[in-house]
């Protein structure tokens, strides 16, 4: 079985670490303390066997291992069923890791069962084991803790966000091609993590509702309201992103925009200033070619040409070509042509 870590706490203490959870299951019937048994990606056979023994309900298991779940709070008789989606920020490659943490608290026991790395639940044990009195308040202060350590480790996810998001404004105006892009993925990201720490707000708060009913320590009270006040202020920031990346989303369209348009315009007056110069290419060529036409006929060189003989033929050929040329030359002049 993939134990992560079994442990049995007396009085906030750790008073032992039984080498199989049989002995822990044995330990906690003679009501030796509170049993905190930590698990990493069970299958069902192995979720089974704990099931049986702390009386879990069997859609609480399945749930377990098949993971996948979204962050909830459900209660079955005596056990309490906790979903955590936890979340770090991969520094190395800009983007936000999700794990899944399932919590089963009971009157004597606590079962913690992993499906990624993250949180850090030895760093909970260890923060837990150096304050005796914390720990001596059972099951509760453990599940709290857990939460506490899960939204601790939000802030530096929401740090990431934050400067990638200023780093998404810059390249906005900037007119990288690729921003696009990284805005849609970096809209997913915030929208998963909003679906990881919204459902939180109430799981916290349904928490809150059970303290009269069940009698939760004043201590813990306080504990878990630091964790409520520190949840809303991610909440708040994550819908803070999502509003943010809707609006750069928009301004980076309007100017795709507008440098398509100031494109466009370039590329209309380069075509019109191409079609001026075709034109200005046409009347000189159609210039040129009027007398080319006259010297053409009369380089054909026949014998019977009555021009041959005509004492003024060749300067009439001149002033021909001369008259067709200015005659066009003031047409495509007229025109704008030239």
């Amino acid at each position: 079985m993939p134990v992560v870590d079994n442990a049995i706490y007396v009085d906030g203490r750790r008073q032992a670490e039984p080498a199989s959870l049989e002995v822990t299951y044995e330990m906690l019937r003679r009501q030796q303390g509170m049993g905190w048994i930590g698990l990493y990606r069970p299958d069902a056979s192995e979720m089974r066997s704990v099931a049986a023994e702390f009386q879990i309900h069997d859609l609480a298991v399945e749930d377990t291992v098949s993971a996948h779940q979204r962050p909830k709070l459900e209660r079955y008789g005596d056990v309490l069923f906790t979903v955590l989606r936890p979340a770090r920020y991969v520094e190395a490659e800009e983007r936000v890791e999700f794990g899944e943490l399932h919590v089963f608290t009971g009157k004597d026991f606590i079962v913690t069962v992993r499906h990624a790395e993250s949180p850090n639940l030895r760093r909970v044990r260890q923060r837990l084991e150096s304050d005796p009195d914390l720990l001596r308040l059972g099951p509760e202060a453990v599940l709290y803790a857990i939460l506490d350590e899960v939204v601790d480790e939000y802030q530096p996810v929401v740090a990431g966000l934050e400067n990638d998001i200023d780093e998404i404004e810059d390249q906005v105006f900037t007119g990288d091609p690729a921003v696009s892009r990284r805005i849609y993925e970096l809209s997913r990201e915030v929208v998963e993590f909003q679906r990881a720490t919204t459902p939180l707000l109430k799981i916290v708060a349904d928490l809150a509702s059970g303290f009269e009913k069940y009698h939760v320590d004043e201590e813990m009270q306080r504990y878990l309201r630091d964790v409520q006040d520190h949840t809303i202020r991610i909440a708040e920031r994550v819908d803070g992103f999502r509003v943010l990346l809707q609006n750069i989303l928009t301004v980076n369209a309007t100017l795709v925009g507008q440098r398509q348009n100031e494109e466009t315009q370039r590329l209309t007056e380069t075509s019109l200033r191409q079609n001026e110069e075709v034109k200005k290419i046409s009347s000189w060529a159609a210039i040129l070619f009027a007398p080319t036409l006259v010297g053409t006929i009369y380089g054909m060189n026949f014998e019977h040409m009555p021009e041959l003989d005509w004492r003024l033929g060749y300067p009439m050929a001149l002033a021909l070509m001369l008259l067709m040329g200015a005659v066009l030359y003031a047409v495509f002049k007229r025109r704008g042509w030239l």
